[in-house]
């Protein structure tokens, strides 16, 4: 096996102080005895709510080959006959081995943040650039002061591309991240009201993103979305950064990546799209027109580090939305099938807006509806009662003939739906998950959608549970869901 670090390598990295046996090398990083996989090195990083030291014995059992421990917590593990490199800090160690792994690679390095599309996007390029070469890329949303550090600490040194996620929700969370990443290509996917309760307007979100242009490489390219209405606020954060090479992508006739056209169809999309001097034609696997905005961001990506575009253009057509980020799950009720779509990890009014436009888009049959399930947009602050008020105009829009409303903050919107739209309202999740179950019919579209907290991915297992995957659309349309 081919070490992701020797010992050699950490020791060096982290400044650590070598303590029993210690192997020649481990095979990969981990902060979580759950998920190590046997030979990792497990790193006892201690946070808000638990500290990795309680977990040292589960990583042993687990196969841990190698332990980074505090020395302050020496004491406490003394009893323990296990390989050791101490250090003061854990969570420092672990940036300083990201740090360690960004100087070693040759991989180009794509950095991306937003407030909606970020996950998705960086997905979408994990996907279509492993056609052209080998990738690495930030697992789930490893994207806030401990997933970036590791998600570089991950990364081997031979791979040819690499995607680097980046959040924030407060100023000053982006710009210490960006610097240990050092990408070639900074993207900003949109500016939106997520985390609004911690700015006092737009204007400063889009002032925190910006600071993402603040790591970039001598040479490296601002990619700025052309669209959003924010667009020139960065242009000017990119310019007082530094940067010299600062491009758009979007709709907008000036954008450096021009959309040309594009039809939105029920599950997928087609594109026509400028990139480079040359005109590309690509059919988009997962639908929605925020998906469009993203593979077109995806397509300047590839072009600005270098890579074989047809490959890149064709693995669009496989796409796939992730769990809980738009997936679709052809579903069987006794009396014929229905269609689930499962957005219930994020929600802000963008993403909220791009999930009912998915529902709007489905191909229903006379005898179906389509059923809203809306929960919370958390972290708005004193904006909260008018962003979820104003959602109704959206809702009737999307054509949603039965909407069920959940958690604290759509008390707001269920006070001020618009006349004649059936709607259930519960502040519990748990009092509104029967309702839903009860409501659903063959030809149905739902779309469940609302911030992680509320707890709407119950309501999304319990419909898997009981509605089994219809395998005879999977086969239709090539793909098994589930």
């Amino acid at each position: 096996m081919t070490h992701l670090w020797t010992a050699e390598e950490i020791i060096e990295a982290t400044d650590g102080r070598p303590l029993g046996t210690i192997p020649e090398g481990i095979g990969g990083i981990s902060i979580d005895s759950r998920t190590l996989a046997p030979g990792d090195a497990f790193f006892a990083i201690k946070g808000d709510a638990m500290d990795g030291h309680d977990f040292v014995t589960a990583a042993a059992a687990a196969g841990a080959a190698l332990f980074v421990v505090a020395e302050g917590k020496l004491p406490a593990l003394g009893r323990l006959n296990i390989p050791m490199i101490v250090v003061p800090d854990v969570l420092v160690a672990l940036e300083k081995l990201g740090v360690a792994a960004r100087k070693r690679t040759k991989a180009k390095i794509i950095a991306v943040t937003g407030s909606a599309g970020k996950t998705s996007t960086k997905e979408a390029l994990r996907h279509c650039l492993s056609t052209v070469g080998s990738v690495h890329a930030s697992d789930k949303s490893f994207n806030n002061h401990w997933g970036v550090p590791l998600s570089l600490a991950r990364m081997r040194a031979d791979c040819k591309f690499a995607i680097f996620e980046i959040g924030m929700n407060h100023a000053d969370e982006i710009r210490p991240l960006v610097k240990m990443v050092r990408p070639h290509v900074a993207l900003i996917t949109l500016v939106a009201a997520a985390h609004l309760g911690h700015f006092k307007s737009l204007a400063e979100i889009a002032r925190a993103k910006g600071e993402i242009f603040d790591g970039l490489v001598s040479g490296g390219t601002a990619l700025i979305n052309r669209d959003d209405a924010h667009w020139k606020t960065l242009e000017k954060d990119a310019v007082s950064a530094g940067v010299k090479n600062i491009a758009f992508f979007g709709e907008h006739v000036r954008s450096t990546y021009r959309l040309l056209d594009f039809k939105l169809h029920s599950d997928y999309s087609t594109i026509a799209a400028r990139i480079g001097g040359n005109e590309i034609l690509a059919r988009i696997g997962a639908p929605g027109r925020h998906m469009v905005q993203n593979a077109l961001a995806v397509l300047a990506c590839a072009h600005l580090v270098g890579a074989a575009l047809p490959p890149v253009a064709l693995a669009l057509g496989d796409l796939q939305a992730e769990a809980g980020r738009g997936k679709r799950y052809r579903l069987r009720h006794p009396k014929g099938a229905f269609t689930l779509i499962d957005e219930s990890y994020n929600a802000n009014p963008a993403s909220m807006k791009a999930a009912l436009s998915l529902l709007k888009a489905m191909q229903i049959p006379e005898r179906g509806k389509r059923i809203a399930v809306l929960g919370d947009m958390l972290e708005l602050g004193s904006y909260s009662e008018k962003l979820h008020s104003e959602l109704g105009e959206l809702i009737v829009d999307a054509g949603a003939q039965r909407v069920f409303l959940g958690g604290e903050a759509m008390k707001a919107l269920a006070g001020s739906m618009p006349k004649g739209l059936k709607f259930e309202y519960r502040e519990k999740t748990d009092d509104l998950l029967p309702l839903v179950m009860a409501a659903i019919r063959p030809g149905d579209a739902i779309v469940v959608k609302s911030s992680k907290s509320t707890g709407f991915s119950r309501i999304v297992d319990a419909i898997l549970k009981q509605f089994p995957v219809d395998d005879g659309a999977a086969r239709a349309s090539g793909q098994v869901r589930g």
